[in-house]
């Protein structure tokens, strides 16, 4: 595929230099919607605060994946003629085996087997990772999970259940 400019939309870092772009201006929206309602302070939240911190994260998101572009395509200039390789599918069916097992163990074991299943299966997508790193994640994350989700937010999702 080619854009208007006659460069190719396929290689990875024109396509981050779009998504940057695009986050860039949907970011640049939600702030000026956002300034059409009393924003406030952070102590009296208006309700326009919440587009208009969530505008400025989108921006500062797109900035960074410009700027990650930009070295992406510096780094392809250098190496040029570089093959890609064949698709990874270790990490397409560890990622889609996890979200299952999430679910799964979302509703008949609870938060915490969940939230383990999903970080250590994802993490063996990895050809990187060892077991041992990825159990070390898992607990990690759980652990993170539980003080976040069930001790801090009060989520109304159990850490046990059976069945």
């Amino acid at each position: 595929m080619v854009n208007f400019l006659g460069r190719s939309l396929t290689r990875p870092h024109t396509r981050d230099y779009c998504a940057g772009a695009l986050m860039m201006l949907i970011g640049l929206g939600a702030v000026s919607q956002g300034f059409n309602y009393e924003v406030g302070s952070l102590t009296q939240m208006g309700a326009g605060f919440f587009p208009v911190a969530l505008g400025v994260i989108l921006m500062l998101l797109g900035v960074v994946l410009v700027c990650g572009a930009r070295r992406k395509s510096i780094a392809a200039e250098k190496s040029a003629g570089a093959e890609h390789g064949a698709p990874q599918w270790r990490g397409w069916i560890a990622i889609l085996a996890s979200i299952v097992a999430f679910v799964v163990l979302g509703k008949y074991g609870g938060l915490l087997p969940a939230s383990f299943a999903i970080v250590f299966i994802s993490a063996l997508g990895d050809r990187e990772n060892t077991v041992k790193s990825a159990f070390i994640l898992a607990a990690s994350i759980s652990a993170i999970c539980v003080v976040v989700f069930w001790w801090a937010l009060q989520l109304q999702f159990p850490l046990f259940t059976w069945g």
